[in-house]
C-alpha cells in the first residue's frame, strides 16, 4: 500500500479517542489544557492550507502517545492538517518501515505526507528534550539484575507519565520538536 492508502485506512481522531480504553482521560486533559504559543503559531503559519496529512502510528496504552498525540492534534488544527491514527500492533507492515534506531517499534511515529501521498517528514517517538529526561531517569535505576529493578522502573515510568500530564514546558518541548521537523 502507498502512504495515501495507509492514511485512508486510519481512524479519525474522534474514532481513535472514542476507542481508547487506557490513558483516555489523561490524554483529553492535555488536549483541553494545551495551547500553542504565539511563537509556535507563527512558525506553523507557512504550513497552513498546504494540504499536509499525517499518519499517526499509536496505541492508547503508550505513555509517549498520551503526551504527544494531543500536541499533534493541536498542531493539526492550527494548520488544517488531516490526521489519521493507525494502531501499531494491527499495522506492523507499516510500523516496520519506521523503526526507531532500525530495531524498535517505539511509538508514536508521525508520518507527514503531502496531498499526493509523498512523505514530507517523520517524527517520533519522543522530542529530544523528553528523550534526555527519560535517559536521565533511567540512569538512576539499579542494574537490571537487581531485585528492585522492575519495581523501580515501573515507579519511574509512572512518575514520568504524571509529569507528562501537568508540565506545560514538556508540552511545548514536544510542540517545538514537531515544528522543527515539519518546518525543516
Amino acid at each position: 500500500m502507498n502512504l495515501n492508502q495507509w492514511f485512508e485506512k486510519g481512524l479519525t481522531a474522534e474514532q481513535y479517542i472514542a476507542g481508547m480504553s487506557v490513558n483516555k482521560a489523561a490524554m483529553n486533559q492535555i488536549l483541553e489544557q494545551f495551547s500553542l504559543s504565539s511563537e509556535e503559531r507563527e512558525r506553523l503559519a507557512p504550513l497552513k492550507g498546504k494540504g499536509l496529512k499525517v499518519i499517526a502510528l499509536s496505541e492508547d496504552w503508550c505513555g509517549d502517545a498520551l503526551l504527544n498525540n494531543p500536541i499533534l492534534l493541536k498542531i493539526a488544527d492550527e494548520i488544517d492538517m488531516d490526521v489519521r491514527f493507525l494502531l501499531r500492533d494491527q499495522n506492523l507492515e507499516l510500523m516496520d518501515q519506521y523503526l526507531t534506531n532500525g530495531t524498535s517499534r517505539a511509538i508514536p511515529i508521525y508520518i507527514f505526507i503531502n496531498k499526493d501521498g509523498e512523505e514530507q517528514a517523520v517524527w517520533g517517538p519522543r522530542a529530544k528534550h523528553l528523550q534526555d529526561l527519560v535517559d536521565q531517569e533511567r540512569s538512576k535505576l539499579p542494574a537490571q539484575d537487581d531485585p528492585d529493578f522492575t519495581d523501580k522502573q515501573k515507579a519511574m515510568y509512572k512518575n514520568l507519565v504524571k509529569s507528562y500530564q501537568v508540565e506545560d514546558k514538556l508540552w511545548h518541548a514536544v510542540a517545538n520538536s514537531i515544528c522543527d521537523k515539519l518546518i525543516g
